[in-house]
């Protein structure tokens, strides 16, 4: 089968197209046929040898590594054990060894969920990671009340996206910290409030301002170290900070009295289950949230996407269609 494949860790420019073996279901696996995978930041760090887990110690070299953990198919065959699922049916997943820039992949039954009837091939395989990462971000201690206040930060990307319309949906006042091109498209998407971090790189205070001097409730955090400060700064005092990416490098400094006298709870985010990718469905069905997209490419423009993803001039997710 054809796959798109690094050797070495690097640039877009150390992918290629490769010839490796159609993988075969093991008994508690599904073999997927690809339909669209959406480019994701896990991709881009495992690609550029930063893994999240940074715990792991060396990296090894890889050999033929296939990237792909948001992925959208259709199931061609099925392992002896699997009960969920079977040929024909339209599936979706998330999962940090999918795989899925290749014509097939094969994932354990607990990484896939039934594909949305109402969403394409597309714009589903824009959702797993993405949109399990905004939706248990807004979700702990409790569920979103209308006249809540959120602040999203990195509102331009894949999750923040969809954290963006969610909490709109839940009935929150939204507040979205992206870029200047970006400002005028995070409104059309639902946010009340939108703030250039270019034009004021100290949002933090601005922030606590615009929301009556007390805070926000409840901080999406993408950016990493650099913007948790102004996060933290912008935090009503028992709030609380989901932490799900760092965007802006895993390297930073933290004041600890600030994020000490918060009072703040600070959660990591990491991505879900079976159970979270058919919540998720729901949520966006029942409240009419769609997956921003930012550009669609051909399997076999697949380097172009991924150098557009690298240019990170972009709204939403990119995807790729099989």
């Amino acid at each position: 089968m054809k796959a798109m494949v690094y050797t070495q860790y690097g640039p877009p420019d150390v992918l290629q197209f490769a010839e490796v073996e159609k993988p075969t279901p093991k008994d508690d696996e599904v073999l997927i046929k690809i339909h669209a995978a959406s480019v994701n930041p896990l991709d881009w760090r495992l690609l550029r040898g930063k893994p999240f887990l940074l715990r792991l110690g060396a990296l090894r070299t890889p050999k033929h590594e296939i990237l792909g953990v948001d992925i959208a198919g259709r199931v061609e065959a099925v392992g002896s054990n699997v009960k969920q699922f079977q040929p024909g049916d339209e599936v979706f997943g998330g999962g940090k060894n999918l795989g899925g820039f290749a014509e097939y992949v094969c994932s354990v039954e607990d990484n896939l969920a039934l594909k949305p009837a109402n969403l394409s091939f597309e714009d589903t395989a824009s959702v797993p990671v993405a949109a399990i990462s905004a939706l248990q971000g807004l979700r702990d201690k409790g569920r979103i009340q209308p006249g809540d206040k959120v602040l999203v930060d990195g509102a331009s990307g894949g999750v923040g996206t969809f954290a963006v319309q969610i909490a709109k949906s839940f009935g929150a006042e939204v507040t979205a910290v992206c870029s200047t091109r970006n400002v005028a498209i995070a409104r059309s998407i639902g946010a009340d409030h939108v703030i250039d971090y270019r034009a004021l790189p100290e949002w933090g205070d601005h922030v606590r301002a615009l929301n009556g001097g007390r805070g926000v409730d409840r901080v999406v955090e993408v950016g990493g170290p650099d913007t948790l400060v102004q996060s933290i700064k912008a935090v009503a005092y028992g709030g609380q900070v989901s932490m799900v990416g760092v965007l802006g490098g895993a390297v930073g400094g933290l004041d600890f009295m600030t994020m000490f006298m918060s009072q703040a709870t600070f959660r990591p985010i990491a991505i879900g289950s079976r159970r979270d990718l058919e919540d998720v469905g729901r949520v966006m069905k029942q409240h009419g949230v769609r997956p921003v997209i930012d550009k669609v490419f051909s399997f076999d423009d697949a380097a172009a996407a991924w150098r557009h993803f690298a240019d990170r001039q972009l709204f939403g997710k990119v995807v790729i269609r099989h």
